[in-house]
């Protein structure tokens, strides 16, 4: 009995550009923000709203879960790429090109997060938001890359499929 190999889906394709996208500009940026804000230690004004300032995240998302156990990088990293399986699995089923560009951005986001906690046992964080005093949680490209990735497949829910036939512009 021989093995046979198919081509993977159009929306594994997708998702896997898009991760890879996500994935590179995530790794180029948070290198870029390493050589240029961690020595000497420093914050660059970018606009009124906008600064680039490094910290880094043992937690997940906005510091939620932070700890300093030597597990810590390990299970969070465990529990984001079983995430990312089920998400390779759910973009090669899918036939929504929205769906599937959502996964890989989420997919991707994920991934960059775990290199970095499995690198240096944290997050590189960098990017900060503030207006009127307030300071959003510094966060980096891969967090964009997830939260973009939710927000499109919560917004490509909303609109119906066709019954059948045809290529869907979702």
């Amino acid at each position: 009995m021989a093995l046979s190999w198919t081509a993977p889906s159009t929306g594994l394709k997708l998702a896997g550009t898009v991760g890879a996208a996500v994935l590179i500009l995530d790794q180029l940026t948070k290198w870029v923000a390493l050589e240029h804000l961690l020595d000497p230690p420093r914050l660059i004004e970018v606009a009124p709203f906008l600064n680039f300032v490094l910290g880094f995240n043992t937690g997940v998302s906005f510091g939620l879960l932070e700890n300093d156990s030597v597990y810590g990088p390990w299970l969070l990293s465990g529990a984001a790429l079983l995430v990312v399986a089920i998400l390779v699995v759910w973009a090669a089923r899918s036939d929504s090109r929205a769906e599937a560009a959502s996964f890989g951005a989420i997919a991707g986001g994920a991934i960059g997060n775990v290199v970095d906690r499995l690198r240096q046992g944290a997050v590189t964080d960098f990017i900060d938001l503030h207006a009127f005093g307030w300071h959003w949680p510094t966060f980096n490209v891969a967090d964009i890359g997830i939260t973009g990735g939710v927000g499109l497949m919560l917004i490509s829910g909303l609109w119906p499929r066709k019954a059948s036939g045809g290529d869907s512009p979702r």
